[in-house]
């Protein structure tokens, strides 16, 4: 087992990371996860962390590979902890690897990036996304992986999926993963597929500041962080498709399950009699958004990635929205729940 990472390729993961990580229509909050292969160990962004901060803080984590892939050929639940594969004597902080470690594990190649970018998002939420994204990525070896929860199950589901040579992968309901022997090899790749799975945003008007404040009414509400959160609320469409229900995993952690929209007429404190609760997010139609005043910086950075995600879905698209069942073992898996405690706490 080697015990000292590519130091020059490690520094470059951290720079790539970082840039990664600043822009929100390629991941946000602590989604999305790079690493490095060094031997037989895995160097891979800690759970619960953000690559932005990768130049900041140490945010990789050593797992022991063999092992860990050894677990999931045998369909161990074990493999569903990655922690337990991580080698204490490189990890002083015991930091837990990625809740996606397998998928990491699992591509062959040295560096792997996996991205939360919106525009590949909003194709993998659409029921013809293995069509349309054969179209666009023609020359490009790639495969597509239908849902399945992050961990284990994502990590049998790509196993039946990979074959030799296969460098990209879009995971349905979920994002991107690019793989490649060198960081800027990988760099390459990512920005090359981006490009090609790229689609324009529709336009919304400005939001109505004054109205959302009115609508709060003293009940602890507030605007969104990033403006362009409340398009979601401003576009028909994009509205539509988010009321119908949850469609990426991260949406369901930071957000809870699919999005509240208020009905004509309502303020804050009716639709939060109506539920029952109060939500984290409320979209007011042709107004904008609130959020909850206790909701972190991981709920802001999904809100706008809701809005942007769905500004790019094709509206004439029957969409696959994650299930009940998906919803109710996300919200209460352990490793997202650890995510979640992190994220608070930050």
């Amino acid at each position: 087992m080697a015990t000292k990472v590519d130091t020059q390729e490690l520094s470059a993961l951290r720079t790539l990371s970082a840039a990664i990580g600043a822009d929100p229509h390629m991941t946000q909050a602590a989604g999305g996860n790079t690493s490095l292969k060094d031997g037989e160990t895995l160097w891979i962004k800690a759970s619960g962390t953000w690559l932005k901060d990768a130049l900041v803080d140490d945010i990789m984590v050593p797992v022991a590979m063999v092992p860990l892939l050894q677990a999931v050929e045998r369909r161990d639940p074990g493999a569903d902890k990655p922690q337990a594969f991580a080698i204490d004597a490189l990890n002083p902080r015991g930091l837990r690897p990625s809740i996606e470690t397998t998928v990491h594990a699992l591509m062959p190649q040295r560096v792997v990036l996996h991205v939360h970018c919106v525009d590949t998002i909003s194709l993998a939420v659409q029921a013809n996304c293995e069509t349309e994204a054969g179209r666009r990525l023609q020359g490009i070896a790639w495969a597509y992986v239908p849902y399945r929860r992050p961990g284990l199950p994502l990590a049998q589901g790509i196993a039946e999926r990979l074959r030799p040579g296969v460098d990209v992968l879009i995971l349905g309901n979920h994002g991107l993963v690019v793989a490649a022997e060198t960081v800027a090899e990988a760099q390459r790749l990512l920005h090359r597929v981006r490009s090609l799975l790229a689609r324009p945003a529709r336009q919304t008007a400005n939001p109505e500041v004054a109205a959302l404040e009115a609508l709060s009414g003293g009940s602890g509400y507030r605007l969104p962080a990033d403006i362009e959160a409340h398009a979601v609320a401003l576009d028909p469409d994009s509205r539509r498709i988010a009321e119908g229900g949850s469609l990426y995993p991260d949406h369901v952690i930071f957000l809870g399950r699919g999005s509240v929209v208020a009905r004509p007429g309502e303020q804050v404190a009716d639709v939060a009699n109506r539920l029952g609760t109060n939500p984290v997010a409320i979209l007011f139609p042709g107004v904008g958004v609130l959020m909850r005043g206790d909701a972190g910086s991981g709920a802001d950075a999904m809100q706008r990635c809701l809005a942007d995600v769905t500004a790019r879905i094709d509206i004439a698209a029957r969409l696959n929205y994650l299930t009940a069942v998906e919803n109710d073992e996300l919200v209460n898996w352990d490793a997202e729940q650890y995510r979640q405690k992190l994220n608070a706490a930050g």
